[in-house]
């Protein structure tokens, strides 16, 4: 799905450069549960906004799909990402004065073209992820009426409803409690087992133990990647949080 090569991105101002990352090669599967972690400036957050396509490598080649999106303009990498990436962030990001509903179903509204939703079908898949997610029952509720762990739910559901081919989750528990945060992440592991791909950047190393492969980076440099088995509580029931 995703190939990275040399990749670098460096950050300039008049009287100083910043590496933030230096000849990244990564490749992402179909199917993969990707962990980022390493400590606070080692370009976590660079290297996730660049596989989001919400920043550009200075150097190096990204390869989405096959095709070589390097030197993509905004336009054709704003398609990319209404169409095919959905993303989580740690702090919901929610539009309090729109319900649950109204927020799940705003990355469907702004299809254009093409990939234009109808109403009918925008309500049909809506309903789905929804139910999906365990949330459907808060369809007619605010944000602010929900606890952080059902928020959480509502911004994964928001991520789904396009059926991206990617997943990217910026530390998505860090606003939750542990018993929240354990359900999420529970949540998570089971979309990934029915086949949607994550790339998650975390801290927490019990919540890296979800995912079935962990890169570690440090000074803007993958230092280690390496495979692992799931955590056994990614199989249980997630209960309504």
């Amino acid at each position: 799905m995703i190939k990275l090569t040399n990749l670098t991105r460096v950050f300039r101002t008049e009287n100083i450069e910043t590496t933030a990352l230096s000849n990244i090669n990564l490749t992402v599967s179909n199917g993969d549960f990707l962990a980022i972690m390493g400590p606070s400036g080692c370009g976590k957050s660079s290297l996730l906004s660049i596989l989001g396509l919400l920043d550009s490598a200075t150097q190096g080649q990204y390869t989405f799909d096959e095709d070589d999106i390097s030197t993509y303009k905004e336009k054709q990498l704003s398609q990319i990402r209404k169409a095919a990436i959905g993303f989580v962030f740690q702090s919901f990001n929610l539009i309090d004065e729109l319900s649950v509903f109204e927020n799940v179903a705003l990355p469907l509204l702004y299809q254009s073209g093409k990939n234009k939703v109808d109403k009918s079908t925008i309500k049909e898949s809506v309903e789905t992820i929804l139910k999906q997610v365990g949330i459907d029952h808060r369809a007619n509720h605010f944000p602010q009426q929900l606890s952080g762990g059902q928020q959480q739910r509502v911004a994964v559901a928001r991520a789904l409803v396009i059926k991206p081919k990617l997943i990217l989750a910026d530390e998505p528990t860090g606003n939750l409690d542990s018993k929240n945060g354990q359900e999420v992440m529970a949540m998570l592991r089971k979309l990934n087992e029915n086949g949607t791909t994550i790339v998650m950047v975390t801290h927490s190393e019990n919540d890296a133990k979800y995912a079935n492969r962990i890169v570690r980076l440090f000074d803007g440099q993958i230092i280690s990647d390496q495979a692992e088995i799931p955590h056994s509580d990614s199989i249980v029931e997630v209960s309504d949080a």
